[in-house]
């Protein structure tokens, strides 16, 4: 398994709408366990493709407390949000060191195929909610700091960029 490498926010390839995926094949099942892999060592809970420059419909989620359970979400829909809305603090692989308040659906229903390509159904509350629904918007092109006020939108960038340009430094 590789590690990859995470877009980190403002880069515009977060802003790419992912394609649906054609076919499960030995590509796709080697990038979600590559997914797998990137997510466990940057300690997430969720990743989109999308933050690995893929533009493909694939999600990889584990809420577990002994980071055993791993979750394969391939081409996921939510088709079902209740009207009940949370709001909780959230944090991002593309936008590290970050927490914010986010408003979303305390519980959903979704579907999606596994790495087999099995369709599955699921509900969802709590944590699980938020990391799907978190995670098809980055599908969707969207970061979860532009649920938050134009204001904080421009201090998180202007952060981002000075540190991608400090890191730059000290590799150079």
């Amino acid at each position: 398994m590789t590690i990859l490498d995470i877009l980190c926010y403002p880069d515009p390839r977060l802003h790419k709408v992912a394609k649906p995926v054609a076919a499960i094949d030995g590509r796709i099942r080697q990038l979600t366990q590559d997914m797998l892999a990137t997510m466990y060592d940057a300690q997430g809970v969720g990743l989109a493709a999308t933050q690995v420059d893929v533009h493909e419909r694939v999600v990889v989620i584990d809420v577990s407390e002994e980071r055993n359970e791993p979750m394969v979400l391939i081409n996921p829909e939510i088709t079902w949000a209740s009207p009940e809305r949370k709001k909780g603090d959230e944090g991002c692989l593309s936008v590290p060191g970050v927490y914010d308040g986010v408003e979303r659906a305390a519980e959903i229903e979704f579907k999606a195929l596994d790495a087999d390509g099995k369709t599955y159904t699921r509900r969802a509350d709590g944590l699980l909610a938020v990391c799907v629904q978190h995670e098809l918007d980055h599908l969707m092109g969207k970061v979860f700091v532009e649920y938050l006020s134009p204001l904080k939108r421009n201090r998180i960038k202007t952060k981002m960029v000075k540190a991608q340009r400090d890191a730059e430094r000290e590799r150079a």
